[in-house]
């Protein structure tokens, strides 16, 4: 058994765990309403997955770290779904190999619907109780099941944009209306001092374990800009030569720019010399107000240095976001693409932000012991830290010290970038 995780939780009213709960378990399906079950089965890169497999995944979750603990006598829907749909944890079991998820035809998408329906009805029941000895356990596991299964929704609409761009059809996800261009602002730039500030999760509400414990950290004098980098400015990079400079790229992503043939950011290309991209509602012409978006972190530095900036790190971002208020554009807002900055300063939403900062864990840090000990901490290696948010990202999912992590070279998440410099 995982070391309790109920001390990173607040104690949760059941009525209102079980209605948060169930919401987001339906918002998950709900993401597949316009899709076909040809297209909830399909994988089309190693590192995406098919819209069925996170269907079934986060139903696994819930059945593996919830109701196999505290139910009494609970069996599992499926014995073979341990196997099929467990991602990385090596404490439960075995599991399928990832970049093959795409040949599980099997089970169909209708059982998979009724897998979800069983653990929910699980679930509701175990959470009506009363008087539950491990109540607060449960609450805090189900609390960060709902957090995971956000990841999911997350992850779920970018696998599905990678999909409909591998697909010559180009096809749409969904309809969006057209929306007339506006000037991004222009970027100021927030200053801080030099100093010792607190970064990292304390207090109330969710947290990852890999946003613990709160610590301090010395800051040299900084600046950072107000908003994202824009496509416009990333269009002129491009035609300054940015991808054929040798002298703005680190080693490995000159490697990869020559081995990808990478020359715009992902999804880009052009047409009658205006660049043109992929979205969730199809091919749209780039507006170069909005930002730049599916940039891997070797383009996000090689742009920093080829403006003469660089990205900020990791504490640096939360240091500047902490003042800001978390009203970007989120999944909610139904865009599911960027949108140009009109006013003020925009840290939340739009686009995951590269910054300078390893994932590693934070002084103090420790795993949970047990297979809830592997979600984030076996992958503090060789991964750059995100931050912010993107408009595929559910609002109540994200907060100042979320800390998000990818490799290097990938683009396929909604990945931009913003200036930091001194």
């Amino acid at each position: 058994m995982p070391t309790p995780l109920a001390a990173t939780v607040p104690t949760n009213d059941n009525t209102t765990l079980l209605s948060d709960l169930m919401r987001v378990r339906a918002r998950t399906v709900a993401l597949c309403d316009p899709l076909g079950p040809e297209d909830c089965v399909v994988q089309s890169a190693p590192e995406t997955s098919p819209a069925k497999w996170h269907l079934a995944h986060t139903t696994w979750f819930f059945e593996t770290f919830i109701l196999q603990p505290f139910v009494d006598g609970y069996k599992a829907f499926h014995p073979d779904f341990g196997f099929l749909f467990n991602s990385y944890y090596e404490s439960v079991g075995s599991f399928y190999s990832r970049k093959d998820r795409g040949l599980l035809t099997r089970p169909l998408f209708s059982e998979v619907l009724n897998y979800r329906r069983h653990v929910d009805q699980h679930l509701e029941k175990l959470l009506t109780q009363s008087g539950q000895e491990d109540a607060d356990e449960i609450t805090a596991r189900c609390t960060l099941g709902m957090h995971h299964e956000q990841q999911h929704q997350e992850l779920l609409l970018t696998d599905i944009k990678h999909l409909f761009w591998c697909n010559p059809l180009r096809p749409i996800y969904r309809e969006r209306a057209d929306e007339a261009s506006s000037a991004a602002t222009p970027v100021e730039w927030l200053a801080f001092p030099a100093g010792v500030y607190e970064a990292g999760h304390s207090g109330a509400g969710f947290a990852f374990d890999n946003e613990i414990p709160k610590h301090r950290e010395y800051l040299e004098p900084f600046r950072i800009a107000s908003r994202p980098v824009d496509s416009g400015k990333f269009i002129k990079f491009i035609d300054d030569n940015g991808y054929g400079t040798p002298t703005l790229w680190l080693s490995d992503g000159w490697q990869a720019v020559h081995e990808r043939g990478w020359n715009a950011p992902m999804y880009w290309e052009q047409r009658d010399e205006q660049w043109w991209q992929m979205t969730l509602s199809g091919m749209r012409q780039v507006d170069p107000s909005e930002p730049v978006c599916h940039v891997s972190y070797y383009e996000a530095d090689a742009f920093a240095r080829w403006s003469g900036k660089r990205l900020p790190t990791e504490t640096e971002w939360e240091i500047a976001a902490a003042r800001q208020q978390n009203d970007g554009n989120f999944v909610e807002d139904g865009r599911l693409h960027p949108r140009p900055h009109s006013d003020g300063a925009a840290f939340f939403g739009d686009v995951w932000e590269w910054t300078a900062s390893a994932y590693s864990p934070y002084p103090g840090y420790k795993a949970n012991a047990g297979a809830l000990g592997e979600y984030n901490g076996k992958f503090m290696i060789n991964q750059q830290v995100l931050r912010g948010g993107s408009c595929v990202t559910p609002r109540s999912h994200i907060r100042h010290t979320y800390r998000n992590f990818f490799y290097p070279h990938e683009r396929w998440q909604f990945k931009g970038l913003r200036l930091a410099d001194k």
